[in-house]
């Protein structure tokens, strides 16, 4: 370690320091999780597993409840994506081109069911929900996790539609074109980074909203999050990984297929106010 101190110099070796501690406290539980989901025989206070197989992830296959419950949770957030860009992308358009009083207010607005103890305010939705025969059904549980993914779906594309210039719009409105077709050849496109990250938000958002679901879906709809508390609970560690390893697939594929648009421009430019 003293040879390393030298060799590097004091600050370049404070640096791996920090470096080793980052990847390890973020990394480490990850990789843990991966090799808990293959293991056979793992006893505390055991580092690593003694044994490898495939048991838990036969078990977890072979149940015909949590196999639905993976399609369930697809087919729940592609919905939840598809409904929350034609419910936001206008709002936040009209957010981003029109100044009126209260913007900046109705903007933060939208914060708000991310500021709060979710516990707290699915309580009250699940009141209000129950008086309107919502509980236990898919539109229920749908319009949970869009008012819990909203303010991405609002601020990201808000900041995207700022950054086109009016000069651009007003240019394709000077030949002819038309509000609608201004909006969708020229201004949509030149915003679709920022939307395609708010898209990919709200979709890893439904992917993983576990307490609104739980709350909402029960008993009928049941989705991987909701799932995993019951394993967590009645079956060992092993049993869980799987299933936590089964739920991060998804959210590993979509963050590799689109990570050009997970810039920290695009992101900062739809957390301005």
């Amino acid at each position: 370690m003293r040879r390393l101190y030298y060799t590097l110099g004091k600050n370049k070796f404070w640096e791996y320091i920090v470096g080793a501690v980052f990847l390890l406290l973020f990394y480490g539980p990850l990789v843990h999780m991966l090799f808990l989901s293959f293991a056979g025989e793992y006893q505390y206070p055991d580092v690593i597993p003694q044994t490898y197989g495939f048991r838990w992830w036969e078990y977890i296959l072979q149940r015909d409840t949590l196999v639905s419950s993976i399609f369930t949770s697809l087919i729940l957030a592609i919905v939840v994506t598809f409904i929350s860009l034609l419910v936001c992308l206008p709002a936040a358009y009209a957010i981003a081109r029109y100044k009126f009083k209260g913007r900046s207010l109705v903007r933060l607005s939208f914060l708000f069911t991310n500021a709060f103890p979710k516990m707290g305010i699915y309580t009250a939705m699940t009141v209000i929900f129950y008086k309107l025969n919502l509980i236990g059904t898919f539109p229920g549980v749908i319009l949970v996790h869009i008012i819990n993914t909203m303010m991405f779906m609002i601020w990201i594309p808000s900041g995207a539609f700022r950054t086109v210039h009016r000069q651009q719009e007003e240019s394709a409105r000077d030949v002819g074109a038309g509000p609608l077709r201004t909006f969708f050849m020229i201004t949509l496109p030149m915003a679709k980074p920022g939307i395609i990250v708010a898209s990919l938000y709200t979709f890893l958002g439904s992917m993983e909203e576990a307490q609104g679901s739980l709350l909402i879906g029960l008993p009928n709809v049941h989705t991987m999050p909701s799932q995993l508390y019951g394993i967590i609970m009645s079956y060992p560690d092993t049993a869980g990984a799987v299933f936590a390893v089964i739920l991060l697939i998804p959210s590993i594929l979509l963050l590799i297929v689109f990570r050009k648009y997970l810039s920290a421009k695009a992101l900062s430019n739809g957390m301005k106010m």
